[in-house]
């Protein structure tokens, strides 16, 4: 059984990274394990690039994982999906958003947005443990675009127990109540639809 689980988060700024890493590393300590995060920001608010190591563990001394050891990969955009696939281990838990936000680069004729079949190939190599989800659709058909983030948690919490760790003891109700306390009153009902969508997606 496994002593610690690594996480790494990527996405851009403004999906929501930072909340779902704090869901993340909250959720851990609510099942009883040492949890601890570590971020990196981009160089703008919106659009940079937004990275979060998360790890549980029975004892954790230290949030970073190093390439080839990340357990979970989580990423809120396709093209840093593939940027941070090689952190993954080998046939690791990989749960992609196939939104596809372009950056400057891009939009200005510079450089070339990968395709899905590279998207999808690049995977398939790596890992046979992999969701692909519509996140920013399915989000949007509940009302507000801006859980997508909360989609994406929804999907990789319907997986959790796949990773093996030793004593783990997680629940549909412990997510539930983490998120319910990271986010305003007002939205606490909709972040729910959105991360039951997002469970729903696995577990049908």
């Amino acid at each position: 059984m496994n002593e610690t689980i690594n996480f790494l988060l990527a996405g851009v700024g403004g999906q929501g990274t930072i909340l779902a890493s704090d869901v993340l590393v909250n959720v851990g300590l609510a099942a009883g394990y040492q949890a601890k995060q570590a971020e990196v920001h981009g160089m703008s608010q919106r659009g940079g690039r937004v990275t979060s190591h998360v790890r549980w563990g029975k004892v954790v001394y230290s949030p970073i994982a190093g390439v080839g050891e990340i357990d979970v990969l989580l990423s809120f955009e396709k093209a840093e999906a593939l940027r941070n696939l090689h952190m993954l281990r080998p046939d690791g838990l990989a749960v992609v958003n196939m939104e596809a936000i372009e950056p400057v680069t891009v939009t200005s004729g510079g450089q070339t947005y990968p395709t899905d079949d590279h998207l999808l190939a690049a995977f398939a190599k790596a890992t046979s443990h992999v969701v692909y989800v519509h996140g920013a659709e399915i989000a949007t058909k509940l009302g507000n675009a801006r859980v997508a983030n909360v989609v994406l948690l929804g999907a990789l919490a319907a997986q959790v127990d796949k990773l093996g760790m030793a004593g783990m003891r997680l629940s549909f109700d412990i997510w539930v109540d983490v998120i319910g306390g990271r986010v305003p009153q007002k939205y606490i009902e909709l972040n729910k639809k959105a991360f039951m969508a997002g469970w729903e997606i696995v577990k049908k």
